[in-house]
């Protein structure tokens, strides 16, 4: 494949997830009856080696066990039920779609959103689905590089070393920028990159 002289080759994706909450739950770990962490949206960036996005991907996704999504997830997010219903796929498929979409690279994210695969996986009781690429939690690398995120979330990585947030705080897409975007700024300071090259 020809790439056009905008488009740079891939290095890795960028991803976020949100998944169904209520308020306290992040307090109770979700150890409430009747919660669960099922993935509602999708969102995913690959970046190039200076992590640029060069492509996209925005999926909503029905819960199964909890179709009706919690007000505090609807004014956290901006993702309202009807959206979910209208626009959401089953899990199983947007889990597939997003592992077509990642394609052999290797995947980050802000914190283990790699267990929250894993747990939609085994909560649905899907077997043989494809195993995700190399996974690396971004955390650590950012702490390397000075910036404590204690208490934060993937939303607040840009602007914490200094890049505005643009979008919907909590939404899995607008908060991957924000990850891409800050970690962008920290390689143009001087950091190392946080996958091996």
């Amino acid at each position: 494949m020809i790439l056009s002289p905008q488009i740079r080759a891939p290095y890795a994706v960028v991803f976020d997830l949100e998944f169904t909450a209520w308020e306290g739950s992040m307090a109770h770990r979700w150890l409430r009856p009747g919660e669960y962490t099922e993935i509602v949206q999708i969102g995913a960036l690959k970046v190039d080696v200076d992590f640029v996005p060069q492509e996209s991907l925005d999926i909503l996704v029905r819960p199964r066990l909890n179709p009706v999504l919690s007000p505090y997830l609807e004014r956290l997010t901006g993702i309202t039920t009807e959206e979910v219903r209208a626009r959401g796929i089953d899990f199983e498929a947007a889990y597939r779609a997003f592992v077509d979409f990642v394609a052999d690279l290797p995947i980050l994210a802000f914190g283990r959103d790699d267990l929250i695969f894993a747990d939609n996986l085994r909560l649905f009781g899907i077997k043989g689905a494809p195993p995700l690429p190399p996974y690396a939690n971004v955390i650590p690398w950012l702490g390397a590089q000075g910036i404590d995120m204690r208490g934060l979330h993937a939303c607040d990585v840009g602007p914490v070393v200094g890049v505005p947030f643009e979008g919907h705080k909590h939404n899995a897409l607008d908060d991957a920028r924000s990850v891409a975007a800050g970690i962008r700024a920290l390689l143009g300071r001087g950091a190392k990159l946080p996958l091996a090259a």
